[in-house]
């Protein structure tokens, strides 16, 4: 058995060698998080992004539906803080700010443990792709603090930082615009991708129903994100007649 063993011993090897090797390459290509001057001059540049994308519009969409990546389609109630989640033959309904609803499976309702991680798991995938949607949305959040970076060509850039909410927090995003002032990439230092500094392209810009405006192509090295059916209103009525959220009513109402 002792070839198993230099098997073994050789493998581990090649594991570590491999780790060191994708260690070093991630710190070749990533980029130092910039730092800049917070204030008036970081605020103002915010105030310029809301209004590219029309963002009191968007405080006027009561509804909206989308589904991220071809992987799950999400229905949100903004005026009730409601959503609903499917993915294959998961559906969720939950209240965002309890986190309370329902679930089922291929239409068998979920219960226990089932159900709490389904309510979990499609809150996270909320918070995650309604950042997605419109992170502009998101730049006077609590916790967010906002800065004004110098970038190539004396090019002014935001850099916004999370330091709380969500589901990572400390995550940080450097909006790059183009000449009109409109957003079209940005940079990442986010806990969930190695390399700091990583791009992301904001094009594919359309205009909703209500006015606001939303990226729905995302170009990067590894791979692109694509939003796609969005549907919104200034009220859930006018995507749907009959209320698709009255079973969860009857849940938090203790029905």
């Amino acid at each position: 058995m002792g070839w198993v063993k230099k098997l073994a011993i050789g493998s581990g090897v090649v594991l570590v060698v491999g780790l060191a090797a994708a260690a070093i390459t991630i710190a070749a290509v990533s980029e130092k998080r910039p730092e800049g001057e917070t204030g008036p001059a970081a605020d103002e540049l915010a105030q310029r992004r809301e209004t590219a994308v029309n963002l009191e519009a968007w405080e006027q969409t009561g509804a909206v539906e989308w589904n991220f990546a071809g992987r799950r389609t999400h229905l949100w109630d903004r005026k009730r803080s409601f959503a609903r989640f499917v993915q294959e033959d998961l559906t969720v309904w939950i209240d965002l700010t309890t986190r309370r609803g329902l679930a089922e499976r291929s239409g068998e309702k979920l219960s226990g443990k089932d159900l709490d991680k389904a309510l979990e798991n499609a809150w996270s995938a909320w918070v995650n792709d309604s950042f997605w949607l419109n992170p502009i949305a998101k730049l006077r959040d609590e916790g967010v603090a906002r800065s004004r970076i110098t970038l190539d060509g004396d090019q002014e850039g935001l850099l916004v930082s999370y330091a709380s909410g969500g589901v990572t927090p400390g995550d940080a995003y450097l909006w790059i615009v183009d000449a009109d002032g409109m957003p079209k990439a940005w940079k990442m230092w986010t806990s969930v991708i190695p390399v700091g500094g990583a791009r992301a392209s904001w094009e594919g810009w359309k205009t909703l129903s209500t006015g606001a405006k939303v990226s729905t192509m995302h170009e990067m090295k590894a791979f692109n994100l694509e939003l796609t059916d969005i549907k919104a209103a200034s009220s859930l009525g006018e995507l749907y007649p009959v209320d698709p959220f009255g079973r969860l009513i009857a849940v938090l109402s203790g029905s």
